[in-house]
This record gives C-alpha cells, structure tokens and sequence, in this order.
C-alpha cells in the first residue's frame, strides 16, 4: 500500500478567509526563500493583501496541495497582447516549499495556470525567473517556456523595475 498523496491545485476565492490565509502563509514561505528575497512580508504587507486582493480584476491565484496540506502558490495577472489582440497571463508569483520541491508541484502549478489562461482564449504565459534560479529555470524550460527573443539577433527580453 503507497502512501503517496495526491497534488491537487485550487484557485483561490479571494472572499475566503481561510484560502487567503493559505495564500498568504504559502507566499510568505516564498518571500523567506532566497529566490524570494529572503526576508519575510511585513505585517503591513499581509494585511493590505487581505484588503487589496479581493478588490482585484486583473489577478487569480492557485494553491498548491499535497493531500490535504497546502504547500505552494501562485499569483498571476490577466494581461493584454496588443500583438495578437488576446488575452495574456503572467505568473508573477510561483512558490513551492522546501520540502516538497521535486514532486511535480510546479508542474502541476504551471498546467492549471495554462488551463485557465486557456479558458479565456489567452494568447501566451509569461513569466520572469531570476538568472541564477537555475531549478526553477530548468522546470520551466522543461514545461516549454523559454526566453523571449523577437527574433534572432534583437537579443533576450530582460526584466526592469525602477521603485517609485
């Protein structure tokens, strides 16, 4: 008899209380990570994400589960390509814990991701990794992603930010 647990995802009903709670648990696991930054979400942070998520249009979030423990997240935005004139989504957010790493949870992230984004006729996934991520970039190339280049010699898309 295995004891092998089922990977199930569910998306996240920003109205309740206790799936918010999971999602903020989970990304506060991802915020503590290296990949993450390493230092936790401030109590400010979470509590604005109570208030602030279940406002949004433009998100959806999954949750990760292994039986019936919640071990993962994602968090994505709804986007437009003005290229192909269709829906896009990006993966802004996308944590695995520890523990659980290497059971195929960010697969199964990434497939319900691209199901959703299918059922509103989305024209692309995107998503940023860092460069030195080099697990995470090997799960994705793996999935099928891969750096975005127009076309040969215009070189790789790069990611910026500028705080304000």
């Amino acid at each position: 008899m295995s004891d092998v647990k089922p990977i199930s995802i569910t998306l996240v009903d920003y109205q309740d209380a206790q799936q918010m709670s999971h999602l903020i648990q989970q990304l506060s696991h991802y915020a503590l990570d290296d990949m993450g930054g390493g230092e936790d979400l401030s109590a400010a942070v979470k509590q604005r994400l109570l208030i602030d998520l279940p406002q949004q249009q433009q998100n959806f979030s999954l949750l990760a589960w292994v039986g019936d423990e919640c071990v993962g997240m994602t968090n994505c935005l709804w986007g437009y390509s003005t290229f192909a004139a269709q829906p896009l989504v990006n993966i802004h957010d996308l944590g695995v814990q520890k523990e659980y790493r290497g059971m195929g949870i960010s697969t199964a992230l990434l497939s319900a991701v691209e199901t959703h984004a299918g059922s509103r006729n989305a024209c692309k996934v995107t998503l940023e990794v860092l460069g030195n991520n080099l697990i995470a970039k090997a799960s994705y190339s793996k999935f099928g992603f891969n750096a975005y280049e127009l076309s040969v010699g215009t070189g790789k898309a790069e990611f910026w930010q500028k705080y304000l």
